[in-house]
Order: structure tokens, then C-alpha cells, then sequence
């Protein structure tokens, strides 16, 4: 049932056995997983069934650190964010919940096998079903092409499958619409979670809505999924019991804001040959319905011997590079270098393809000693000259994992939104650990691709201690509200709820006490599913 909380008489009394504060992914899977007859579900939603830029005006805020765009990030309407999402799917990798050493706050309180269970139903959500995130045999059968043999034993071979993307809001409101067990409060803007005296458990939420009614939501147990940078505002907000705020009794609410930096055009890559390097690889490749495509990873045993962070990379095709030797000025050359005419990707890959093709070079390259051995064993075999010049270049991308910075962190501003609430203030900060970790992981790739003989890669990063200037986020929200099973270096416990708190729980990414290079969506899922799997038996 869908209520639109501006149609309600004034100070209205809605009573449910579980109230869900934010219809996005997590929020609708919750409640479309616990509704039944025993259980009536109350979901709270700020915005309406489409964008409204008066409510959107609502996730404005400051950005003292990096540059950060807080409103367009996020969406608030039913379905949440789910309505720019781009639909890349993948679960976090067994690494990333691992406690490690050279990762300050790292560990999670369990192990991924926890969420192994979880990533069908998740991928059936999002349209991605079945889940073969990790089965390289599964993709080598559906595109008739052998995976790469990763031979420096660097990196390994995982893929992104595509939702097309679901968006919540309009894939699940008939059914939603239709639920007896489930009410919907449209434009319902939470202003505080008001505790009982002892601070113990929550008594109610009260509601506003920007025409100026006010509601109260009464239920036994409620569920905080708004997202990973107001869930930890909300929690700021309502501090009338807990002068710091609910579940801040460590001051740990906000802290550890994480993102997956996202960086490209740092590295010119070459290939001669495509062949060497299958369609899944460098392309998206749709088989049964669904669409998947390889992203490579640096491999945990790789990643704890060097002591690194992770990174995710995808690459594609730009540019079919000719024979002609030319002065390229176009292309940026790399650090340390000023002569482009013999740094482009052109000329390095005439360079190298000796290397990386078993056919002859182009007519119109010069040849070494070694091009002329090379090319007349090719010939000898029986290789057809290539009529596409010298090769490709291909456009890289990545999105990598930041540490868990207690300075990095959501806080309250001094500016007043429309409800005369306190705004955001988002303080986005990465660290020298984390550039340092992006740029060995650049080259580890660049090694990888040579020792398997594909293609070569020369980063043009400048190692110069500072983050390039063009860094961006991915909307990514992670970690300020990081599970623990320790109250003090989090916010919430290995089930999702508040330390200290008898019946509020925590649902989406800003439980990530690691951030790892996966996307969050499917994962946020897998918890959403594991906490109503909890909730349940809590009830039974």
C-alpha cells in the first residue's frame, strides 16, 4: 500500500512491527522479505515516486575535503539511488573481509562465507541471476573462448554481471502497491529517532513532511537503510537522549567514510594481436539474457606478500593504431619524457610487436634483426599479413579500495535544511597508502599483461606523493557506521545493531568496515538478506 504522508490528518499514529527508514535497494528488499502475516512492515520514504527537486535540495550539504557533488550522488525518491545506478554487479572478494595488518581497522566480523549463501537471491533481485561472479569455465563455455592464464600470478580473472540495471522503485511498486502487510509512507522526511530515557531502545521516529505535517512511527523493531552518508546524519540528528547522538557513545558514527576512487587515462595500453585477448575481456558480452564482462584483480596471496590495497581495472578498445611513424603530440606523454614522436602508443607498440603477434610486421615499419626472425617463423607457419595496421590501444579504467580513515568522515554543518534540520558535512580525505597502493597495482597489471604476452602498458602517473587532481568517486558510500563486534571501533554489531540499542539496526554499505573494489550493490543486498534472515529468527 502506498500513503502519501502529505494527504495524512496532522499527527498521525502509525503503528507497525517494523518500521524501514528508505525505500532504496536495501530498504525494499527488507521489507519485501520480511512481510507476512505475522509481520506488518512500516517504509519510510523521503521522496515520492519521481525525482522533486525541493527534496533532493534536502542531501545538500559541505564538502571541506575532495570535492564531492553530495545531492547528485544520491537520489532520493522510492528506489533510492537505484535510479542512476549503472548495474555493475559483483561480490566483494574473501581478501576483503579479512583482518590485515598493514590495513589500519581492517577485518570484518565474519568471514565472506557468511554472505555465500545470499548471492543467488541477491542476483535474482537485480536481475543478474545465476551468479557466476567467479566461474571462469562457466564464461570460457558461454563465449566459446579460453580464460587467460594469469602467468606472473599477479592478478586473476573476475567478472562484472550487468543488472539492466533493476530500478527498485518501478520494478517492485505493483507488488509493493498491492501488499496488505506492507505501508509505504511517500514524502515521510525522518527527523529523529526519538529513544526511550535510558537510551536502551528506540520509542519512536517522528516525521515531517516539507507541506509541515508531522507523524509518529511506532514498532518494535526498526531498521535504518537511508544510505552510507545519511544513515550516519540521522543517527547525529537525533541526540535528545545521547547529547553525541544514538550509537555514538565512541564517537565512531561518520568516521571511516570510504569510496572507491575512480581514475583513467593513466596508462597508455597496446595490443597487437586481439585474439590474445578474448571479447569478455575487453568488451561486454551478453549470453542467456545477461551481460557480463572480465574485471581484473590483483590476487589475495599477491596483495598480502606485497602488503597493497585492491583495485578493480577493466579495459576496452579506443583506437585502431596504423603503421604510420609519426609525431603524436596528441597523446600525453609519460613522466620523464619529452619527445612524443617516440613515446606515443603508436611507436611503442611498433616496438613491441614483435613480442605480442605471431604475424609479420606492417609494410612501412622498420625492422630489427629480431622483427625479420620473428616474422619469418610467422610466415613460415603460415601467418596472414594483418590488414589493420599495427594493433589497438585500449582505455583503462579503475576503481580502487581506500583504508579505513578515522579522519575521512560524515559531520554535521551549521547550515539548516528545509526541515530546519543540520546539513551534511562530508570531509572525503585519501591517503598516501592509498595512492601508493593504486600505483604498484598499475604496474603489477602492466607486468602481468607483458609476461602473458598481450599487450604492453606505460603508465603515465606522476609518482609524485600527491592524488591526481582528477580523481572521483564512484557514489559509493561506505563505512560510517562500520560493524564490529567491538563497540569501539564501530558502530554496530556482526548482525547490523547499534551497540548499546535494543531493537535499531543498521542496513547497506555504511556497515562496510572495509570497502575492498567491488561494487557495493549486489553486496549490500547479501547483507539486507542476511539481517532479514536474523530478524526472523530474533521474531520466531
Amino acid at each position: 500500500m502506498l500513503i502519501d504522508a502529505r494527504h495524512l490528518d496532522d499527527n498521525r499514529r502509525i503503528e507497525a512491527d517494523l518500521a524501514i527508514i528508505g525505500a532504496g535497494p536495501a530498504g525494499i528488499s527488507l521489507a519485501r522479505r520480511l512481510a507476512n502475516a505475522k509481520t506488518s512492515v512500516c517504509l519510510i520514504e523521503s521522496g515520492g515516486l519521481s525525482p522533486e527537486a525541493e527534496t533532493q535540495d534536502l542531501y545538500q550539504g559541505e564538502t571541506p575535503g575532495i570535492t564531492y557533488p553530495l545531492s547528485s550522488s544520491r537520489l532520493r525518491y522510492f528506489g533510492g539511488s537505484s535510479g542512476h545506478w549503472g548495474g555493475f554487479c559483483r561480490p566483494l572478494d574473501p581478501i576483503d573481509f579479512e583482518q590485515r595488518d598493514w590495513i589500519p581497522l581492517s577485518g570484518w566480523p565474519f568471514g565472506r562465507e557468511e554472505l555465500d549463501p545470499y548471492w543467488e537471491i541477491a542476483s535474482t533481485a537485480v536481475e543478474t541471476a545465476p551468479a557466476q561472479y567467479e566461474n571462469g569455465a562457466y564464461w570460457a563455455k558461454a563465449t566459446g573462448e579460453p580464460m587467460v592464464d594469469w602467468r606472473a600470478g599477479r592478478f586473476m580473472t573476475r567478472f562484472f554481471q550487468y543488472s539492466p540495471p533493476t530500478r527498485f522503485g518501478e520494478h517492485y511498486r505493483d507488488e509493493l502497491e498491492r501488499s496488505d502487510q506492507i505501508r509505504v509512507l511517500l514524502h515521510s522526511n525522518l527527523t529523529r529517532i526519538r529513544a526511550h530515557p535510558s537510551a536502551r531502545a528506540v520509542d519512536h521516529l517522528q516525521i515531517q513532511t516539507l507541506s509541515g505535517r508531522r507523524h509518529q512511527v511506532y514498532a518494535k523493531r526498526y531498521v535504518l537503510a537511508a544510505g552510507g552518508i545519511e544513515n550516519a546524519r540521522l543517527l547525529l540528528l537525533s541526540n535528545d537522549v545521547m547529547p553525541t547522538g544514538l550509537g555514538n557513545q565512541n564517537d565512531m558514527v561518520g568516521r571511516c567514510f570510504m569510496e572507491h576512487p575512480h581514475l583513467g587515462g593513466f596508462a597508455d595500453v597496446v595490443i597487437a594481436d586481439l585474439s590474445r585477448l578474448p571479447r569478455i575481456y575487453r568488451e561486454q558480452v551478453r549470453f542467456d539474457g545477461r551481460t557480463a564482462r572480465v574485471c581484473y584483480i590483483p590476487r589475495g596471496d599477491f596483495l598480502r606478500r606485497e602488503q597493497m590495497l585492491s583495485a578493480s581495472f577493466t579495459m576496452s578498445v579506443t583506437e585502431t593504431l596504423g603503421p604510420e611513424l609519426k609525431p603524436e603530440s596528441a597523446t600525453p606523454a609519460p613522466l620523464g619524457t619529452t619527445d612524443p614522436a617516440t613515446t606515443g602508443p603508436r611507436n611503442m607498440l611498433a616496438a613491441a610487436r614483435p613480442f605480442l603477434t605471431d604475424a609479420p610486421q606492417p609494410s612501412g615499419i622498420p625492422s630489427t634483426g629480431l622483427d625479420r626472425a620473428v616474422n619469418g617463423s610467422a610466415q613460415q607457419a603460415g601467418s596472414e599479413q594483418p590488414s589493420n595496421g599495427l594493433g589497438v590501444r585500449m582505455g583503462i579504467g579503475c576503481a580502487c579500495e581506500q583504508i579505513p580513515n578515522l579522519d575521512s568522515r560524515v559531520t554535521l554543518s551549521d547550515e539548516l535544511d528545509a526541515l530546519g534540520l543540520r546539513r551534511t558535512r562530508l570531509d572525503w580525505k585519501l591517503t598516501e597508502q592509498d595512492r601508493r597502493s593504486l600505483i604498484a597495482n598499475i604496474h603489477a597489471l602492466g607486468r602481468e599483461l607483458s609476461a602473458t604476452g598481450i599487450g604492453r602498458m606505460r603508465p603515465r602517473l606522476a609518482d609524485d606523493g600527491r592524488w591526481e587532481p582528477r580523481v572521483s568517486g564512484g557514489s559509493h558510500h561506505m563505512g560510517t557506521t562500520r560493524m564490529s563486534d567491538d563497540p569501539k571501533h564501530g558502530v554496530t554489531d556482526r548482525n547490523g545493531r547499534v551497540h548499546g540499542i535494543d531493537n535499531l539496526y543498521i542496513a547497506g554499505s555504511s556497515l562496510f568496515p572495509t570497502s575492498g573494489s567491488a561494487n557495493p550493490t549486489l553486496n549490500i543486498l547479501a547483507l539486507a538478506y542476511r539481517l532479514a534472515d536474523h530478524l526472523e529468527q530474533q521474531s520466531a
